[in-house]
């Protein structure tokens, strides 16, 4: 048998593999991590424009998505490092203060009714969300400008 010919192609392969899985690594985002808070999880990021793609990718099969966002002029910058609460129907805190680090928060909530509180340098923003069974719900908070001046000095 002629291993020099069955050997090349594995070689070639075995080569070309390390160097494809070596640039797939270099261009994978960071994805954050899952927390756990009264039996919720929730992720939150979206810094970097790749951070965002992903939360943006995965937030469909999450059944609540918040977008944290501040309102300069005629565009919007995002927020970041918001105390989020988010209350059941019967006034009980699921998630207390918890911190979204990013632009994006996603949850898995069941369906009903919360009471979302999102805090950012001391404004607290309130909306009551509802999150259906088989879709998932998309609510953004958005501060006026000037809300948070050290983001933006």
């Amino acid at each position: 048998m002629n291993t020099t010919r069955f050997w090349r192609p594995v070689a070639a392969l075995a080569l070309g593999g390390a160097s494809l899985l070596g640039a797939l690594a270099a261009h994978a985002a960071y994805n954050p991590p899952i927390h756990m808070a009264n039996g919720i999880e929730y992720m939150s990021g979206g810094i970097s424009s790749d951070e965002a793609a992903l939360m943006q990718t995965v937030a469909p099969r999450w059944p609540a998505t918040f977008e944290f966002a501040i309102k300069d002029g005629t565009r919007s910058d995002f927020a970041a490092d918001i105390a989020v609460t988010v209350r059941d129907a019967a006034g009980r805190a699921l998630l207390s203060q918890v911190n979204a680090e990013g632009p994006f928060m996603v949850a898995r909530l069941e369906p009903g009714r919360y009471e979302v509180e999102a805090t950012l340098a001391g404004r607290t923003l309130k909306q009551t969300v509802e999150i259906h069974a088989g879709g998932p719900t998309r609510t953004l908070f958005l501060w006026p400008a000037g809300t948070d001046v050290s983001a933006h000095s």
